[in-house]
């Protein structure tokens, strides 16, 4: 009987995912997966243009990753474009479910629960996050990044291998941002880490550079100090310390506020992961936080990356628990877009930046040192 109503409480709650996910496509459809597609399709199969001047028809929008995505993309070259969707949906799927498993298997695992049962609960509820079905519906490739990173420090850099740190210079040359995870290399004196990381993210770059040298060139010369080409910073769905002050009247200062403000994160992250350097999971959550709250521009699907913060505080029990039901609910329950449009100050201060004010409390808030990082190694079979 029990057995009973956890599958059928599990089929209703794929239900309602489903539900919120196609809801999500319908106003979402799969926006950037056609920029991708576009841009690779004109780059590798158009006339020779130069790949960062095109944008796709009636919108601002281009391609915006370092030549080394351009290459990882290449299989979009020769694809229909809904078959590139159905990879990209599964691809989600698959990393979103990878990482529940890395980083709450423990808990799900040590509290006595149905694995299965509560491991399923877990999934469904990461899927149904905002950041996560905006991934999954814009077409994104958020959570493959993250996989890739966490993979990286949970068995590479948390157990010393001799391989740690690749996978974050690998997702570095991908997409600049996860390069933050260097930085915490470096921090915590990880140097053979951080070294690998470095080389491994100059090599894709300089490979991409010998097959591209025309598009390497116009990146990172031209292209990557052009912020407009991502969107407009003070655009509500940008939810970085950039994109808040771009929100507030502070023209004249806005770019001198921001660097004090880079500043004061980064010092104040520093010392947090510095008194507690074995700790590599808390390491991956509070750097996965400092990243969204540090890039010019984090639209709401970067902020998956806040999920390995949200697993740790609830894990944690106690105000932390509390926490992270609290931003998991007010972050998905799109609040946040209440204010898209409609000036409320002094509320859309408030409401208009959720993400911000939840990602600095995780920056604050987020345990350290409360579980060693080899947990995540256990290999327990999932049970019922």
């Amino acid at each position: 009987m029990k057995r009973n109503r956890q599958i059928a409480t599990v089929v209703v709650l794929t239900l309602i995912t489903v539900g919120i996910v196609v809801l999500a496509a319908r106003r979402n459809g799969f926006f950037d997966s056609k920029v991708y597609y576009g841009a690779i399709q004109y780059w590798f199969r158009g006339d020779g243009g130069m790949v960062y001047d095109w944008l796709r028809p009636g919108t601002p929008y281009g391609f915006t990753y370092p030549p080394f995505a351009g290459l990882v993309m290449l299989p979009m070259a020769y694809l229909p474009f809904w078959p590139v969707v159905v990879l990209a949906c599964l691809g989600t799927v698959l990393t979103t479910a990878l990482l529940v498993w890395w980083l709450a298997g423990p808990m799900i695992r040590g509290r006595g629960w149905t694995v299965w049962y509560a491991y399923a609960i877990a999934v469904l509820v990461a899927l149904a996050f905002e950041p996560v079905r905006e991934t999954f519906t814009f077409g994104q490739v958020n959570t493959l990044l993250l996989a890739v990173v966490a993979f990286d420090m949970l068995f590479g850099v948390a157990k010393d291998s001799r391989w740690a740190g690749v996978g974050i210079g690998l997702a570095t040359a991908i997409k600049l941002t996860p390069g933050v995870f260097i930085l915490y290399l470096l921090v915590t004196r990880r140097w053979r880490a951080a070294a690998t990381s470095i080389g491994a993210a100059a090599a894709a770059t300089l490979l991409a550079a010998a097959i591209f040298p025309n598009e390497s060139r116009e990146f990172w010369f031209s292209a990557l100090r052009d912020t407009n080409r991502v969107g407009q910073l003070h655009f509500l769905s940008n939810q970085s310390e950039r994109g808040f002050l771009a929100r507030l009247p502070l023209d004249a200062v806005e770019a001198q506020v921001w660097l004090v403000c880079v500043v004061v994160t980064l010092g104040f992250w520093a010392w947090r992961v510095a008194r507690s350097p074995q700790d590599v999971i808390g390491g991956l959550a509070l750097t996965g936080v400092l990243g969204c709250l540090l890039s010019p521009v984090t639209w709401i699907h970067h902020c998956v990356w806040l999920i390995p913060a949200l697993i740790r505080c609830f894990e944690h029990g106690g105000r932390q628990r509390t926490l992270a039901i609290a931003a998991y609910l007010l972050m998905t329950s799109r609040l946040t877009w209440l204010w898209e449009n409609r000036p409320r100050p002094p509320l859309e201060i408030l409401g208009g930046n959720t993400y911000v004010w939840f990602s600095l409390a995780l920056l604050i808030w987020t345990p350290l040192g409360t579980r060693r990082s080899s947990d995540v190694h256990e290999t327990d079979k999932i049970t019922t």
